[in-house]
């Protein structure tokens, strides 16, 4: 994580209102200070509320998004550690914590089928249910796995059985938040 950043909007960009999920746009021309930029998205805080950026907007904000740079298996299968390193560059907006270390991936599993091709399915929780970035997560997951090499189709469910609980976290989260 880097200290706090204030920037102006080169450009007119997309954000989503940080817990709600709400879509709002920040004018060209707006001071807004990143708080957070993790996994290649920025949350910011703009006018006493704070939003998320997708990494594909880093240029509003004077960055370059965050590129992937997995190889490629040569026999066609998908890299189960790129699996995962995919999903631990998804973060919660407010958490400065991966959705991995948070305890959020329930089950990962990685399937192939000769018409389909590799399938990845993924079960996932959030912290709290009624979490109005949860839909913005999920999809953060999603995308992130549609860019490992020889993935085909990508499956994100989301339950709430059993409940997140701080006994998810791995002790790198623990530490990372000050709970150890």
């Amino acid at each position: 994580m880097q200290e706090r950043e204030v920037v102006l909007t080169k450009r007119e960009v997309e954000a989503r209102l940080v817990p709600t999920g709400t879509e709002i746009m920040i004018p060209s021309d707006t001071f807004v200070t990143i708080t957070q930029s993790l996994g290649g998205s920025f949350t910011v805080a703009v006018n006493g509320n704070l939003a998320r950026i997708e990494g594909h907007n880093a240029d509003a904000l004077g960055k370059k998004p965050l590129e992937s740079s997995f190889e490629t298996p040569e026999d066609g299968t998908v890299n189960e550690n790129q699996v995962w390193e995919a999903m631990k560059n998804c973060y919660d907006p407010e958490i400065p914590v991966n959705v991995v270390d948070l305890g959020l991936i329930y089950d990962c599993r990685i399937e192939n089928d000769p018409e389909d091709g590799n399938h990845v399915y993924v079960l996932m929780t959030l912290t709290a249910a009624g979490c109005g970035m949860g839909p913005v997560i999920t999809e953060d997951v999603k995308t992130k796995l549609e860019h490992v090499p020889n993935v085909d189709k990508v499956t994100v469910e989301l339950t709430f059985d059993p409940p997140w609980n701080n006994d998810m976290l791995t002790d790198e989260a623990k530490l990372e938040l000050g709970m150890l």
